[in-house]
């Protein structure tokens, strides 16, 4: 006689609880590596378009948007998408996932279509929300773990929301001052961040992705080119006098090539993974030499800060977003013609848009020629990334462990 068991009623989790479990919310890179590559791959060809007048004017897109956008839109997202999932290995504690993660996704969409389409003061505030509410956890995390080695970051991050409140008060009119002014100091804030991330983790990652190579690494030398560095930063910054900001500058660029020099580029040709990084933050250099030129009114300014973020910005994103999605879905540290693709477009884009930038080649129809193959090189790259990637990041690690 067959027994009759009688059980519970198995009540389905409710739609919202299964979205807030999804594989994209379950640590902080998934969502914002998505969200920021997929927004810069629209938002610079359509930045062009406006430009160019190819498409009807629209009165909140002007250069201080395509400006503040990629800045505290999209860098902004890999930051926070990067440094909690960093946090999470520093610590081996758990930074916003689920719901808090979706929150903070939500906040981020809010404020990029708050700068397209709302009014000024609105815009301000739907996107000043952001960082202050994303910055939070990561200090409580570091805080609790008592890392303190990290803090400095968001320290860093403090000074990032000074800048974009800075932008939104020129923009409102409420003090004097260019809104290039806090995009620039935005900039040399997020590339200290990238000398020191980049000087801990590039070394290392030759070291075990080119098997048998040594990077050269001096602490003491790193330190003092990281001061130097935030110098010159803190010189252009402050509107020094031109001649001591151009030697600082300079002094910043020979600092960074003598650090670079030691880390063995030649070994890596054959790691894409490799070779991205070490070019990227070979950009820095490059920047800093054309800001001391820029100081001097040599080259324009343009041209030394489009060095820094299409050059080493987003080629050093690229490398990171590439790798942390590899690593951190549970693949292995691989690559093929996609990557390279990607990598090389990115590269290609940013010669393309400092010589454009330069103006030292041909006439004006050969500058915007080069503005549109930096706009087609940039959005092909980070369109490739969403549509190679975007699958790892909305699945779960297929090594079934958690994140």
């Amino acid at each position: 006689m067959s027994l009759l068991i009688i059980e519970e009623p198995k009540i389905p989790a409710g739609r919202a609880m299964r979205y807030m479990n999804h594989p994209l919310l379950q640590l902080g890179f998934r969502p914002f590596y998505l969200l920021a590559a997929g927004f810069s791959s629209i938002a610079v060809p359509y930045w062009i378009a406006k430009y160019f007048g190819w498409l009807p004017a629209w009165p909140t897109v002007g250069l201080s948007w395509h400006m503040h956008e990629m800045v505290f839109g999209m860098v902004l997202a890999v930051i926070i998408g990067f440094l909690y999932t960093a946090a999470r290995n520093w610590t081996g504690l758990w930074t916003p996932r689920n719901a808090h993660l979706a929150a903070l996704a939500g906040i981020w969409i809010a404020g990029r279509v708050a700068m397209l389409f709302a009014p000024a003061l609105l815009a301000a505030l739907t996107d000043l929300i952001f960082l202050p509410l994303a910055t939070w956890p990561l200090y409580r995390v570091l805080k609790k773990s008592g890392n303190k080695r990290n803090l400095f970051l968001v320290a860093l991050l403090g000074m990032l929301m000074l800048a974009n409140i800075a932008f939104h008060a020129s923009v409102l009119g409420w003090i004097k001052l260019s809104t290039i002014a806090p995009i620039q100091a935005a900039i040399l804030i997020i590339t200290v961040i990238e000398s020191v991330i980049g000087a801990r983790v590039i070394p290392m990652f030759t070291t075990n992705g080119a098997p048998g190579t040594t990077p050269i690494v001096n602490a003491k030398r790193d330190h003092i080119a990281l001061g130097i560095t935030v110098a010159a930063c803190l010189a252009w910054m402050g509107n020094l006098p031109a001649q001591l900001i151009a030697a600082m500058a300079f002094a910043a660029a020979c600092a960074i090539l003598v650090r670079v020099s030691g880390w063995k580029l030649l070994r890596t040709t054959h790691v894409p993974l490799l070779w991205i990084l070490h070019l990227s933050y070979g950009w820095i250099a490059i920047g800093f030499f054309l800001l001391a030129l820029a100081a001097l009114n040599i080259v324009p300014a343009s041209a030394a800060f489009h060095a820094l973020t299409v050059g080493a910005m987003a080629g050093l994103i690229l490398g990171m977003i590439t790798r942390t999605t590899l690593g951190h879905t549970g693949r292995k540290l691989a690559t093929g013609k996609t990557e390279f693709v990607m990598y090389l477009l990115i590269q290609l884009g940013a010669i393309a848009r400092v010589l454009a930038a330069l103006g030292t080649i041909g006439t004006i129809g050969m500058r915007d020629a080069l503005l549109i193959v930096a706009a087609l090189c940039w959005s092909i790259a980070f369109l490739g990334y969403v549509i190679k990637y975007g699958p790892y990041l909305v699945k779960s690690r297929i090594d079934g462990r958690e994140g």
